[in-house]
């Protein structure tokens, strides 16, 4: 469905500018110059959903980040962000990679994916089990977490957003987004094709951390900081109380 439709960019006006993609790479829009991974992965099937997060189809992952020349639309798709905080209750951030093709060389949550429509798994849609499904393969992938020590019921999933952002004019975001927050000790092995950097920032430091940061934020981890992180973050011994799975956020 297209965004014109939902009228949803006179809205999020704010959010444009947490575009964060440099104007030089504007013209890059065939998939063959990216990375052979990154490209690659451009090709699996996201899920697409109308504004009530209804799953109304599917869509290659390129398809859903194109932003349409004329009418800057992008499709909207279901996604998850998740919140990774050890037991000393310290976020972990990540740098994306150089090489990916969205919002490369930026800072963010600790993982920012999509359930995929190929895997039938991640298509159910009962308690989020295919959003939890997915976070666990993901972070696997882009974190090196073994599978094993993160089950689906060990995320706590809080709200859905709906965003968009048109990022460099060429790539953009459009999504519902499920929040998950994960609270445990991990093992880390970051995928250097995925990740470049991660740290654990407290949260008496997360202004003063952010503002010493070499490279922006991504426009989703900007705006959910700017709405909801800190007082989540504040409740991590009691998220269960601030759950709203009835209702999508937009701010």
């Amino acid at each position: 469905m297209l965004t014109s439709r939902l009228n949803l960019w006179p809205r999020l006006q704010l959010l444009r500018k947490c575009s964060t993609t440099s104007l030089g790479q504007q013209k890059q829009a065939a998939v063959e110059i990216h990375d052979p991974l990154q490209a690659h992965a451009l090709k699996e099937q996201c899920i697409l959903v109308d504004e009530h997060d209804k799953a109304i189809g599917a869509a290659t992952k390129a398809d859903c980040h194109r932003v349409q020349p004329g009418t800057g639309d992008v499709k909207l798709h279901r996604a998850f962000s998740v919140f990774l905080f050890n037991s000393k209750g310290e976020m972990l951030v990540q740098r994306r990679s150089v090489h990916k093709i969205t919002f490369p060389d930026t800072y963010t949550n600790a993982c920012c994916s999509h359930p995929l429509h190929d895997i039938e798994q991640e298509r159910q849609e009962s308690n989020a089990l295919g959003i939890r499904l997915a976070a666990q393969r993901r972070l696997n992938y882009e974190l090196g977490i073994p599978t094993d020590e993160i089950k689906p019921e060990n995320f706590n999933y809080l709200t859905r957003i709906h965003y968009a952002d048109r990022g460099d004019g060429v790539w953009g975001e459009h999504e519902i987004d499920y929040i998950l927050f994960l609270q445990k000790d991990v093992t880390l092995k970051p995928n250097a094709n995925e990740v470049s950097e991660v740290r654990f920032l407290k949260r008496d430091e997360i202004d003063e951390a952010i503002a010493k940061f070499s490279a922006p934020l991504t426009p989703w981890f900007a705006l959910i900081l700017r709405h909801r992180l800190k007082q989540w973050w504040d409740n991590l011994h009691r998220l269960k109380q601030l759950e709203d799975l009835q209702n999508i956020q937009r701010f």
